[in-house]
């Protein structure tokens, strides 16, 4: 496969203010330019990076384009976003499979979130990157200049559309041809979406913030010293237990397991997204599920744990951390783990945001030795590793 990305640089950033291209701006060390390339350039699977500047960047570039790797272009931005994504769009062959837009504003993407939409628009012809929507959505009404609550919408249906988006070349293709003919729109998701396309969502990341106004380059720096803070890898473990009774469903790394027998607990008593969620939690210090998701919540019964562990998950990215591998044991006499190990581990890694190779689960017994030796509980112990990211 065949992958090419455009990084949309071309504006100066008018609302941020500053004497300088917004994309200059320093966020610690380095520039909201270079961080936001750095992970597109650390990725293996991306083969070419068109970047699309202000003309008077590509005629003089900034110095560290010359450290990057990856086969590189400039090309002059347009006057609407759409015009610089089809610039830079214009200088991809038809060769490339697929083509991802990032926007250069979004300082702290991922290479693990880059791979999960290419993935994902491999599969389906287009992905975007979006984050789900926990708090309660209410669409307001201006009444003689005042704001009303006309309804309360279905959050479980709202999302917050990021990048990067991945297409594949001919759905990319098409979504730029409608741009030409005047419509307007904010990203080529909605291009695509009108030439007929279906667009997958892929879990966002809640660091992978837009710097727009003062306030958000301010947060984003804010970010970046917090991530300096004590050591670069944090180490966390987490435990779990849970009985078995009858007429439960069994699930267990997001995985459902048939049979007669599940775990009793307040969610679905998945233990081993209850002991990742701990070690993940506990390698930033932000407490654990008890205190996030306290059993005495409504909210959270026969809650899904994979989703626990997904929010769990953003609640270390907002501390500017990402996970870089998770170890566990579940103790259990049967099932045997062995038999559902590679789904537990896809179904853990999309959450985490890493690949499946990144997610260790090694299945034990107590040799017939106290209550998980009879068969009564399952017990998980977890060790996950995070790095910050400056």
């Amino acid at each position: 496969m065949r992958v090419s990305a455009i990084i949309v640089a071309g504006g100066f950033g008018k609302r941020l203010g500053g004497a300088v291209p917004k994309i200059l701006q320093l966020i610690g060390e380095r520039t909201l330019l270079q961080r936001s390339i750095e992970p597109f350039d650390g990725n293996a699977r991306i083969n070419e990076i068109i970047v699309v500047l202000p003309t008077q960047l590509v005629v003089s570039p900034p110095e560290f384009l010359q450290t990057i790797q990856t086969p590189l272009q400039l090309v002059p931005g347009g006057t609407r976003r759409q015009d610089s994504v089809a610039a830079g769009f214009d200088l991809i062959t038809s060769e490339s499979d697929i083509v991802v837009v990032h926007d250069a504003a979004r300082p702290f993407c991922t290479t693990a979130l880059i791979s999960k939409t290419i993935d994902a628009a491999w599969e389906s012809g287009a992905a975007i990157a979006a984050l789900s929507i926990y708090d309660t959505v209410k669409e307001g009404r201006s009444e003689k200049g005042l704001q009303f609550v006309k309804s309360t919408l279905d959050r479980d249906r709202i999302f917050l559309a990021q990048t990067p988006q991945a297409f594949r070349f001919d759905v990319l293709q098409k979504a730029i041809l409608l741009g030409d003919k005047d419509v307007e729109v904010t990203d080529e998701a909605m291009l695509a979406e009108q030439a007929g396309h279906r667009v997958r969502l892929v879990q966002g990341e809640s660091r992978n913030i837009k710097v727009t106004t003062p306030a958000d380059l301010s947060l984003a720096c804010e970010m970046v010293s917090r991530g300096k803070v004590g050591s670069v890898s944090r180490v966390g473990l987490g435990y779990d237990l849970h009985r078995f009774v009858d007429g439960r469903p069994l699930i267990l790394g997001g995985v459902h397991i048939p049979g007669k027998r599940g775990l009793l607990g307040h969610s679905d008593a998945d233990a081993i997204c209850h002991a990742v969620a701990d070690a993940v939690l506990g390698a930033v210090g932000a407490g654990d599920i008890g205190k996030h998701f306290p059993d005495n919540d409504a909210r959270w019964k026969d809650f899904s744990s994979i989703e626990l562990l997904r929010q769990a998950t953003e609640i270390v990215r907002g501390l500017n951390y990402i996970v870089r591998n998770v170890d566990i044991v579940v103790i259990l006499e049967t099932p045997k783990i062995l038999d559902y190990s590679e789904k537990m581990k896809q179904k853990l890694a999309d959450v985490l945001g890493v690949f499946p190779d990144q997610v260790s689960i090694k299945g034990k017994t107590s040799e017939g030795v106290g209550e998980a030796g009879r068969g009564e509980v399952v017990v998980v112990h977890a060790i996950a590793l995070l790095h910050n990211q400056n």
